[in-house]
């Protein structure tokens, strides 16, 4: 209840908040060479002007007004003056902030030689040119005072990246076909033709007239197997294997290769030894 109280002389305040008026409001357009092509006297918060205000591409706009008390005509001014630029047809719009002298004098000046950045683009349809104004004491104000027609914006300069962002072409990859085996005729040939040079050596081996008593014993059979395996490594690899596989069996081979051959050469020496010495 006592705060209901206490809000009662601040409701009563606003309540009788003074109204801003805007006075001696003038817009006028001149050309290049200063010649004046239009003046309006501008009735804000009543009746716009009957025809839109038009501004050519080298013309200069000029709007001017006082802010008063609208019940004292004491001049007033607001913390915030703006003019509105607004396109109903493509919703674009512009805020331009005005400054206000202490006595309440505002004024603009739209050179379309060198256009501000607030104006927003425009094609052909006028833009609705609004006053607002906020004040701390007084109700705030916001009237359409005049439609404006400016050039035409010229079109955005192209982006060099603009066309990477529409859609393109798809893309189609074509992967090469996967390898095939060759006929099997073709790898019976050649089989054939790796396999022709161990028959010709076997039967040149049934031709040495010296006998070889020696070369089916465990120490010889056991690193010419274990070479025979390394030939078979050798050609699986050609068939499944990878080559980290084929290094990892080669080294696993490799290691009792080595001691079989040692023992076969010196099973050997002490053949040839005791052949020399008998």
């Amino acid at each position: 209840m006592a705060r209901a109280i206490l809000l009662l002389p601040i409701l009563a305040a606003l309540a009788n908040a003074a109204q801003l008026a805007v006075k001696s409001a003038r817009v006028s357009v001149s050309s290049k060479d200063g010649s004046q092509l239009r003046s309006e006297t501008l009735n804000v918060g009543g009746e716009v002007p009957g025809s839109p205000i038009a501004v050519g591409p080298t013309d200069t706009l000029k709007l001017s007004f006082s802010i008063t008390e609208d019940s004292k005509g004491q001049s007033v001014k607001p913390h915030q003056t703006f003019l509105r630029f607004y396109d109903e047809t493509t919703g674009e719009e512009g805020i331009q902030p005005l400054r206000v002298t202490s006595g309440g004098k505002a004024k603009f000046d739209l050179n379309m030689a060198r256009p501000p950045q607030s104006l927003p683009p425009s094609g052909i349809a006028p833009l609705k040119v609004s006053l607002i104004l906020g004040s701390f004491e007084h109700d705030p104000l916001q009237a359409h005072i005049f439609d404006l027609v400016v050039p035409p914006s010229a079109s955005a300069p192209q982006h060099a990246e603009e066309p990477s962002f529409h859609l393109r072409p798809e893309i189609e990859h074509f992967f090469q076909p996967e390898p095939v085996s060759p006929p099997k005729l073709i790898s019976a040939v050649f089989t054939v033709l790796v396999l022709t040079p161990w028959l010709v050596l076997i039967s040149l081996l049934s031709q040495i007239p010296h006998k070889l008593p020696y070369i089916f014993k465990p120490q010889i059979l056991t690193f010419v197997s274990l070479l025979g395996a390394f030939e078979g490594l050798l050609l699986y690899y050609w068939a499944a294997l990878r080559l980290g596989q084929v290094l990892a069996y080669g080294a696993l081979l490799g290691v009792p290769t080595i001691f079989a051959g040692n023992r076969a050469l010196n099973s050997l020496a002490k053949w040839r030894v005791g052949t020399v010495q008998k």
